[in-house]
């Protein structure tokens, strides 16, 4: 969102984008061409920032504020250099100037240099009027320190001159959870909500604590609280819903996202959750509907396609689950679940080559779950192609050593390539291990179970020990 300029500021910027336009080159004073450039700062307009800033300071070359407002874009644009360069300069100029001491902090920042940034912004507090936007920047320095006791410190005290900075509320929050002290965030804003009854952020931020200590009765209370504080809060009404669903009060969670389609434009988080309470419901062709609609709005909505596929394959339709996740991977060949589940559709459909390429695939992206390492080897096994099973069993072990699902497996692999020393290696491994796990070599492996070397180490394990 961009910012709007007031009245007293409005003409200047319209004046130089006229100015613009027709190439002419106006006079202003150095004090409009700081709300010039402001303006286009906080509008993300960096490009016309640096025109202004460039014509500005060809005006006022002398200007201490066009100097540091230089150095912001310096940094911002990660010239550090430069941006030292020019402060140094300003530095000399002016020393009691309170900006001077942020952007050698933002400069230090840049460098993670925290520590020093730290010491940069305490001596900006000695001279500004305004310190809570120091504070705030001193608690998100001590946050990049992984120091949060001395984040929540700060950001208290930017709470305290500034008692409307959203951003501290949040960082306070964040400070307790992470120190894992969410006891003392729910005094915390319960003092606050106290002092502010309509602070729907901070109701908010108390829902979603009770939430996570699973006091949903209390969670829903204070959601209640942020909507009566502020009935268009988008937020609290998709807060609401979530708790609800906890509660199993599926449609009263349905009435809360549907809300939220009226206060803003349809996302597609939204219908996604009416469709999974929908299918709660047992109204699974209404579900289905909502899911479609949510990839239509946003064709990255990863639980959306799984939702979708996942329903026609509970109905029998595997076709058509196959159909929509191999459409998802088109769109994102990244994601896991979509691999997951195109291996279990491939299975179902007896196309084992294309199954334990989803199995593949998913490894790949990093799924090490121990259910595709084992699913992919015997899907291998099955397809004779013993070497790759081997090798993928071996990279499972890396991630469950001495696992006996995977011992045994080996096991039987090395046997039936002939490879008895390393079969009977596995072999021992797995019945130390785990020996009801035998069952694996009996089924997957039926002509090494029937080995008499594979039964005789059998029965020697099953011998009591003296």
């Amino acid at each position: 969102m961009h910012t709007e300029p007031d009245e007293p500021n409005r003409l200047p910027i319209e004046r130089f984008e006229a100015m613009l336009k027709t190439n002419q080159i106006l006079f202003f004073d150095s004090e409009e061409f700081e709300n010039i450039v402001l303006f286009y700062l906080d509008s993300g307009k960096m490009a016309l920032a640096k025109k202004a800033l460039k014509l500005g300071l060809e005006q006022h070359p002398t200007s201490t504020y066009l100097k540091l407002f230089q150095v912001e874009v310096f940094v911002i644009e990660d010239k550090l250099e430069e941006a030292e360069t020019l402060l140094d300069e300003v530095s000399d100029l002016e020393r009691d100037n309170e900006d001077i001491y942020i952007q050698k902090a933002n400069i230090l920042s840049r460098k993670y240099q925290h520590r020093e940034a730290v010491t940069y912004l305490e001596h900006a507090l000695e001279l500004t009027d305004d310190p809570a936007e120091i504070f705030s920047m001193i608690g998100m320095e001590y946050m990049f320190m992984d120091d949060y006791e001395n984040a929540l410190l700060n950001f208290q005290r930017c709470l305290e001159h500034d008692e409307e900075d959203v951003g501290a509320l949040y960082n306070i929050v964040f400070s307790y959870e992470y120190l894992e002290r969410t006891d003392e965030a729910v005094n915390f804003l319960n003092d606050f909500i106290e002092a502010h009854p309509y602070s729907e952020i901070a109701w908010m931020q108390l829902a979603k604590l009770y939430y996570k200590q699973k006091e949903f009765g209390k969670a829903l209370a204070a959601i209640d609280f942020a909507i009566i504080s502020d009935d268009s809060f988008l937020g609290a009404y998709f807060e609401k819903g979530k708790i609800l669903e906890k509660l199993k009060r599926f449609d009263e969670a349905i009435e809360n996202y549907t809300i939220t389609l009226s206060i803003n434009d349809p996302t597609s988080y939204a219908l996604l959750r009416i469709g999974k309470c929908y299918e709660k419901l047992g109204q699974t062709e209404l579900a289905l509907d909502y899911y479609l609609r949510s990839v239509e709005i946003d064709s990255g909505e990863t639980r959306a396609w799984n939702a979708i596929s996942d329903h026609f394959y509970k109905a029998g339709d595997i076709h058509k689950a196959q159909y929509y996740i191999e459409k998802a991977i088109s769109i994102d060949p990244e994601v896991i679940s979509f691999w997951k589940r195109y291996a279990k559709i491939h299975k179902k459909l007896k196309n084992l080559e294309e199954a334990e390429i989803g199995y593949r695939k998913a490894l790949e992206l990093g799924n090490y779950e121990l259910e595709s390492w084992l699913t992919r080897s015997d899907l291998l096994t099955r397809l004779g192609e013993y070497d790759s099973a081997i090798t993928n069993l071996l990279q499972a072990l890396e991630f469950y050593p001495e696992h006996p699902e995977i011992e045994y497996r080996l096991s039987g692999l090395y046997f039936s390539l002939k490879d008895y020393h390393k079969g009977e290696f596995h072999l021992h491994n797995g019945l130390h291990a785990e020996p009801e796990f035998l069952m694996i070599i009996e089924e997957l492996f039926p002509m090494v179970y029937k080995l008499k070397r594979v039964k005789q180490i059998v029965a020697e394990h099953k011998k009591p020990s003296h």
